[in-house]
């Protein structure tokens, strides 16, 4: 099963649905495609499309999914790569009224610079992402908090 995330936004992503049902059809797609689609409306009867879900539920999924596709949402990423997932990421881009920035540009930048997933910087090439989801091999994500924790609370001890 692909895995579609994405996330909770105010606004639409309907542009990754329309690539992803056109990768269905362009490549006679049999896999099962679960969408979590927040605010995005949109309607197909080639991917079952969920609005919101719980966590429990979103935890299921993943650990279901062959690959989690998503928008560039921090938690979405790690929490897919908690579970040893292969993640493809796009972002949300301002200029489709997608998002307020352009920040999960970044973000996709920095966790495909470690090593953890696959950018899908044009939706065109979903095809080729998929393939290379196939060999690709992610760097294990390994939590900062722990550091940022001792950082915190070095800070507030000198006050």
């Amino acid at each position: 099963m692909i895995l579609v995330i994405l996330g909770t936004q105010d606004k639409e992503f309907t542009r990754l649905l329309k690539a992803v049902e056109n990768w269905i059809e362009t490549y006679q797609i049999k896999e099962k495609v679960v969408v979590q689609a927040g605010q995005t409306h949109y309607q197909s009867d080639k991917m079952e499309i969920l609005d919101f879900i719980d966590m429990d539920s979103f935890d299921k999924l993943i650990e279901e999914a062959s690959v989690v596709l998503t928008h560039g949402g921090v938690g979405t990423i790690i929490t897919a790569l908690n579970h040893n997932k292969i993640v493809i990421a796009t972002p949300r881009l301002a200029k489709y009224h997608e998002h307020h920035n352009d920040h999960q540009v970044q973000i996709i930048e920095t966790f495909e610079k470690n090593g953890h997933l696959i950018y899908l910087r044009d939706l065109d090439h979903l095809q080729e992402a998929i393939n290379q989801a196939k060999e690709f091999k992610p760097t294990k994500y390994k939590s900062n908090r722990e550091n940022m924790v001792k950082l915190l609370m070095d800070y507030i001890n000198q006050i």
